[in-house]
């Protein structure tokens, strides 16, 4: 019986054995992922700073680039509400130079030239706005709605001048046809 008992003890020596070899494996396994997840988590803050600077880079650059467009169109539209008046004040001022030269239908057809040239720099004026506009757009797509409003309101103010470039023309023809 002797025997009997030793291979028990053997057995169970060996049971102990396995059981602390698995034991070690498991609490070393533990640790390494555990030290896996922190790295990670470092990792992870670390990417997630480097969006933050970038994003915060790229809004700075664009708020530029949205500026820069925005005083471009400005200038431009300054320049074309100059050239309109200009136009219209030449146009007013060689109407009346003509009507005092010439006569009645002399005075009708340079009427009609003067507000034809003012058409034609308010065209090329508007052309100027929408190329403006357009370079606008290209450079700075998150200020889109702001710059075509901007366009808009200069369409609008320009559009009215040529009407009135028009007007004051028709009324002094009329005026000195009734003097007549």
């Amino acid at each position: 019986m002797s025997n009997g008992n030793g291979v028990v003890a053997t057995l169970t020596g060996a049971a102990e054995s396995v059981k602390e070899t698995a034991s070690n494996i498991g609490s070393s396994i533990a640790s390494t992922a555990s030290g896996a997840v922190a790295s990670v988590k470092k990792s992870a803050k670390k990417a997630q700073k480097a969006v933050k600077k970038r994003t915060a880079a790229a809004k700075k650059a664009v708020a530029k680039r949205t500026d820069k467009a925005s005083k471009a169109v400005k200038k431009t539209v300054a320049k074309a509400k100059k050239s309109l008046a200009s136009a219209s004040a030449s146009a007013k001022a060689e109407a009346t130079a003509l009507k005092k030269k010439v006569g009645k239908k002399a005075a009708k057809k340079a009427v009609k030239k003067a507000a034809k040239k003012a058409t034609k720099k308010t065209a090329a004026a508007k052309k100027t706005v929408k190329k403006a506009a357009k370079k606008v757009a290209k450079k700075a797509a998150t200020k889109k709605t702001a710059v075509k409003k901007a366009v808009k309101k200069a369409m609008k103010k320009a559009a009215p001048r040529k009407a009135a470039k028009k007007a004051p023309a028709k009324k002094a023809a009329k005026k000195a046809a009734k003097k007549k």
